[in-house]
């Protein structure tokens, strides 16, 4: 994986973190596809337990090369893929 420059385009910034979901859900799933993603699904039902999201963060990080969750002075747990798109926007050190 490599780091984008800057990714605050919202659509480029959901292609790229769903692409990073597409790839933990595979090694997550014993290489099975990952389901169609869209701003309204709920995390908890995109297939992924709470390893696979831990995961999922983690990989986000590497490729963005930031964590918006150490950023965020507040806690905050996004319920949709939508949510973790724009907190992730929203939190760009950039």
């Amino acid at each position: 994986m490599t780091k984008t420059k800057s990714a605050n385009n919202k659509s480029e910034l959901f292609d790229k973190i769903s692409s990073v979901y597409k790839e933990v859900y595979s090694s997550q799933n014993k290489g099975k596809s990952a389901p169609e993603i869209k701003n309204e699904t709920i995390l908890l039902d995109s297939g992924l337990d709470s390893l696979g999201h831990a995961i999922l963060i983690t990989r986000l990080e590497e490729a963005l090369g930031y964590d918006p969750f150490t950023i965020s002075s507040e806690a905050y747990y996004p319920r949709t893929f939508g949510e973790l798109v724009e907190f992730y926007r929203s939190n760009n050190p950039t």
